[in-house]
């Protein structure tokens, strides 16, 4: 390794080390009809400053932030990416939540009016939010649909239906459920594996399964089933993407760390750790899961996941992360 790549990788070795061993802290509002806080309690100035996302760097003139991309990007420096603009608008909707003001409020339906014009219809395929840029580590040249990205529409669309009484929002939150349902090579958002459906974050030609994508995908599924209880599509998709981590969550257990996921291209890196801050945002993922469903693997892998993160496996990890990264054209 270079003197330069040591340095790299030393310092965000130390950065990691220094982030909370709670990745969030999560809200205690997880099955009430109303819509409160997001299970994961962003906060705005944290989310503006990129202290949780940071590859968010500025912002249009709607208070939309705009993402510098990858490392690993050439084609475009800057991106709307849905993802990002869902969890800024769900810390601003806390911020409202907290000040009750009309301008929090008005701040907060910028976000969902910025998915409500920029989603693509289709009969078929339902309402889906593209990132358009590539993706080098899976090779897909984008624009892209996420499961992710789907689940931060909802997320935002239902609390400003709730807040607004305004169907349309409702309307268009139905629609974004379609993708759940349709592989990813019909344009959809999952990958139908062994263990069941996997939904996915970042699409490709093969399933990618990244871990904390999926999860945060489930969120939004359950937003809807909150607000909408007898939809049969969304308590299709919870109850089965629930039974897919039951099935796989061993597969993501190293046994000293977890992996990132568990993406089985011929390109891609045969083991892909998680970073020290993802290792700590799937237990409170996992946590977050224990305690809306009461299926107790999960508790028993926050439980593991937790253990494992000592200064020791840590450093072991990152010499495996280091040679995945190399791999992947990230270093």
């Amino acid at each position: 390794m270079s003197l330069k790549k040591y340095t790299f990788m030393f310092g965000k070795f130390m950065t990691d080390l220094r982030r909370p061993k709670q990745a969030f802290q999560l809200s205690k509002e997880l099955h009430n009809q109303t819509l409160g806080e997001y299970y994961f309690l962003f906060e705005e100035d944290r989310i503006a400053a990129g202290a949780d996302q940071k590859l968010i760097s500025k912002f249009d003139d709607n208070g939309i932030p705009i993402n510098k991309t990858y490392i690993d990007v050439q084609d475009k420096e800057y991106v709307y990416f849905p993802i990002s603009i869902g969890q800024m608008g769900l810390s601003v909707f806390h911020t409202y939540l907290n000040t009750k003001s009309n301008e929090d409020k008005a701040r907060f339906l910028k976000f969902s009016d910025w998915f409500m014009e920029h989603g693509e219809k289709d009969k078929k395929l339902g309402l889906r939010w593209m990132t358009d840029v590539s993706l080098p580590a899976y090779k897909n040249p984008g624009p892209w649909q996420s499961a992710f990205s789907q689940a931060r529409g909802i997320s935002i669309l239902l609390r400003a239906y709730q807040l607004t009484e305004k169907q349309a929002y409702a309307d268009f939150a139905k629609e974004a459920l379609k993708p759940f349902l349709l592989p990813v090579d019909k344009g959809g958002v999952t990958s139908f594996t062994d263990h069941g459906p996997f939904y996915e974050e970042y699409t490709a030609e093969v399933p990618t399964l990244v871990l904390n994508g999926m999860i945060f995908a489930l969120c939004g599924v359950y937003d809807f089933i909150r607000v909408f209880p007898e939809n049969k599509d969304a308590k299709k998709i919870f109850d089965e993407g629930i039974k897919t981590l039951e099935a796989i969550l061993p597969e993501f257990d190293m046994g000293y760390w977890s992996r990132y996921n568990l993406c089985k291209a011929e390109w891609y890196p045969e083991i892909d750790p998680a970073t020290i801050g993802y290792q700590r945002l799937h237990a409170t993922q996992l946590e977050l899961l224990y305690k809306i469903t009461g299926k107790k693997i999960f508790d028993t892998y926050v439980k593991r996941f937790r253990k494992q993160d000592t200064f020791v496996n840590a450093l072991h990890m990152y010499k495996v992360k280091y040679r995945a990264l190399k791999q992947i054209g990230r270093l």
